[in-house]
Order: C-alpha cells, then sequence, then structure tokens
C-alpha cells in the first residue's frame, strides 16, 4: 500500500503541473531533472504514522488536502488551495453582491488582517481599519482556520449579527465589535464636483467595467462644468484592488503615452508590458491621486504608473504594498489553485511589495486637526473632518493657480 502510494506520488509530481484543467500557470524549467528522493518517502512515512497513529481515523483524502493546503499555503499569504466550498465563496465575492460585513481580507501570521473596509459597510461603519487583525469570529479562534473558512464565519443572512475580536496597533486591549451582516454591494464609483470647478472622483475597488464607469463621470464632470474643468481628483483610500485590466485602462484614461505596468514571474507568459494610448481624457489637466494604507494592488498600479509619468501628484498615506499578481486555476473536480505567478513593477521599475507607494505629499488623517483648519466655503461639499481631502484640493487649486502640470 505505502509503495502504492509513494509511485503514485511521484507520478503526480512528474504529471501534475501539466494536467490541470483551464490553467494559464506553465511548468518553469527544471533546475535539475533529480526527483527528491529521500523528501517524498519522508512525506510517505509521516503520511503513513498520520494514518496508523493519530488519534482518531482520518480519510486519505482529507490528509492529502491538509498536505497541499500546508504547501500552498507557506509560500506567501495570498496562495491558497481552495476546497469546492472555498471556491464557491470566493466565486460568491467577485459577483459584488452577498451577505457579510464588507471587509478586503488577507491572512498573516495565522490570522485574518484587514486589507481595507469597503465604503457604506457594516465594517466601514464600525471602525474597522486597515492593518486590523481578527483573532476571533464569535466563539472561533481565527488561529488554524483558511482564509475560505473565516470568511464562511463572517458571512451569514442579512439581518444577523456576528461579533469579531480585533488586534489594533496602538490599543492595549483587543476589540470587542458586534456587527450585523448586510447585502454587500460594491458601489464602485462615487462622482462630486468641488469649488472651483474642481471633480471628485472616489473609485471603491476595481471592477471589469471600472474604465468605463470612470470615462463616463469624467464626460459628465464635462458637461456639468459646461467644458470648464480645471482638475480632478481621483480618491483611491481603502481601495484594495480587484481586475488587473481595470487599473491598466484607467491609467490609461489619464496618460498620453509611456508605460503604465509590468510583471515578472518565473516563466516567459507571466512576463508581460502594459503601455499607454495616445488619449488622456482630461487633456493635460491638472491631477492628484489620494492613496493611504488600504491602497492595495490595482490602486497601487495606478497610483504608481500616473505617479512614475509623472502625471499625477499623489497625497495621503503610504500604501499597502502589495504587488503580486494571483492566477485562479480550478481544477476538475470543483477545488482551485490560487497561485502567485508574478510580481508586478512601476513604470520606473521600483519593487513596491511590503513597501507601498509614497505620496508626493504625506497627509496623516487628523480629524481634530481638519476641524480647526476648515476653511472651506459654502459652496464645497468637501466633508469638514477629512484632512486628506482638504489637504488634495489645496494642493490642486495650487497647480491650477502656477499651471505647474
Amino acid at each position: 500500500m505505502i509503495e502504492l502510494l509513494k509511485n503514485r506520488l511521484i507520478l503526480t509530481l512528474l504529471l501534475g503541473f501539466f494536467l490541470l484543467p483551464n490553467t494559464y500557470l506553465y511548468a518553469a524549467e527544471p533546475k535539475s531533472d533529480a526527483i527528491p528522493s529521500a523528501k517524498i518517502e519522508q512525506f510517505v512515512e509521516v503520511f503513513k504514522r498520520g494514518k496508523e497513529q493519530y488519534v482518531e481515523d482520518i480519510d486519505d483524502a482529507v490528509l492529502f488536502d491538509y498536505a497541499i493546503r500546508g504547501m500552498v499555503s507557506s509560500l506567501d499569504p495570498h496562495s491558497s488551495f481552495l476546497s469546492k466550498d472555498d471556491f464557491n465563496e470566493l466565486k460568491i465575492g467577485t459577483t459584488g453582491r452577498f451577505g457579510g460585513l464588507g471587509i478586503e481580507i488577507t491572512m498573516e501570521e495565522g490570522f485574518v488582517k484587514i486589507i481595507s473596509p469597503i465604503d457604506d459597510t457594516p465594517a466601514s461603519r464600525a471602525g474597522l481599519i486597515s492593518g486590523d487583525f481578527i483573532t476571533k469570529i464569535d466563539d472561533t479562534l481565527v488561529k488554524g482556520l483558511t482564509i475560505g473558512e473565516a470568511v464562511k464565519l463572517m458571512r451569514g443572512e442579512p439581518g444577523t449579527s456576528v461579533t469579531i475580536t480585533v488586534i489594533r496597533e496602538g490599543e492595549r486591549q483587543p476589540l470587542v465589535i458586534n456587527l450585523i451582516r448586510e447585502i454587500i454591494v460594491a458601489k464602485g464609483v462615487k462622482t462630486e464636483l468641488l469649488e472651483g470647478n474642481i471633480g471628485y472622483i472616489r473609485l471603491s475597488s476595481f471592477q471589469s467595467k471600472s474604465t468605463d464607469h470612470i470615462n463616463s463621470h469624467v464626460i459628465k464632470l464635462k458637461k456639468d462644468t459646461k467644458n470648464k474643468l480645471m482638475g480632478l481628483i481621483l480618491d483611491l483610500r481603502n481601495n484594495p484592488g480587484g481586475v488587473l485590466g481595470a487599473a491598466v485602462g484607467i491609467a490609461d484614461l489619464f496618460l498620453s503615452n509611456g508605460k503604465i505596468v509590468y510583471t515578472k514571474g518565473r516563466t516567459s507568459h507571466s512576463d508581460l508590458e502594459y503601455f499607454s494610448t495616445p488619449q488622456d481624457i482630461i487633456h493635460g489637466l491638472p491631477m492628484v491621486v489620494m492613496i493611504n494604507e488600504g491602497s492595495a494592488s490595482a490602486s497601487e498600479i495606478v497610483a504608481g504608473a500616473l505617479q512614475d509619468n509623472n502625471r499625477a501628484k499623489i497625497v495621503g498615506t503610504k500604501s499597502y504594498g502589495k504587488a503580486s499578481v494571483q492566477t485562479i486555476q480550478e481544477f476538475g473536480d470543483g477545488t482551485a489553485l490560487k497561485l502567485t505567478t508574478a510580481r508586478y513593477y512601476t513604470p520606473n521599475g521600483k519593487d513596491i511589495h511590503k513597501e507601498g507607494i509614497v505620496p508626493d505629499i504625506i497627509v496623516e488623517k487628523d480629524i481634530k486637526k481638519a476641524e480647526k483648519e476648515n476653511k472651506t466655503t459654502k459652496e464645497s461639499k468637501l466633508p469638514g473632518d477629512d484632512n486628506q481631502l482638504i489637504e488634495a484640493l489645496k494642493v490642486m487649486k495650487g497647480l491650477v493657480a502656477s499651471k505647474s502640470y
């Protein structure tokens, strides 16, 4: 039995990556043809002892799932093996409508880490912020759970409650927060016209049609100002990212030339470059892009592209620092592999992974300070306690006045 298992495992290692259905993963050139037979024998021995000696009887398939999960999840926080239920949960999340709390999360050091809350959701209204660690969901400790299991505990019927325990930097005691689940709908784009004919667009996530939505909102701003739009503020704060194509498309809307982003992996299929087309839908008008610690992935692609091409001033705080690209590869049995296959780099070659985009003008969010310094007029629709947005508007007015754009 064990010898048969060993032979099957060797065959799987030899053929596995070439038998994945619906996948864009290609095998890299092997460094050596040698199979680590000692490690295979060790794996088989551990499997055998677990099968025979563990305090409870374990099904073979379950043991293999555990082994695969451990192998993949140990690579980085964004790679994982998805069971059928996990994969279904992921697909539900990408539809943009589900019952839950409204947070984008990852796993780090065995705990759920919040990348950012989604606008106007139970999570954002409860004051959850980027960098919070969720250690407990109701009575269940998060340590040891997969990200899919944690998501399943937080999702549920709208109107039902869930209590989460959060560890936050700077807080001595854990925060215990009760939330009521709601239907979460990614609202996408919000537009306002600020004083001085300055356009403001808030993008909460990158979805498949986000480029078209941004384009439509810019057209509306032009119409509302009778083609006298003076500049544009693009707010990407707490935007956790999303579709890569949308990030490239949105950056392209405001560029007339230059590179947008490029990716590098271990295979030639992972090495891609994206360049802008000569359009710039606001024809060189000044731009300010707002980011913070909750701006990740696609948000960082846009901010990095516009910063490196000297097309926009970046205002706010350093972004999250997620510069990895994941591909989802579905297996025939309904399970899937989410694997990091590439890293992306800004046009000037900056690797922002774990480093983030550093703003040109750093503005911490200080509500009390903002209330003291708020000198906006009645004409402005600017939130009075948003210090970063107040500063972004000041920067924009300076650019317009000096025509230094």
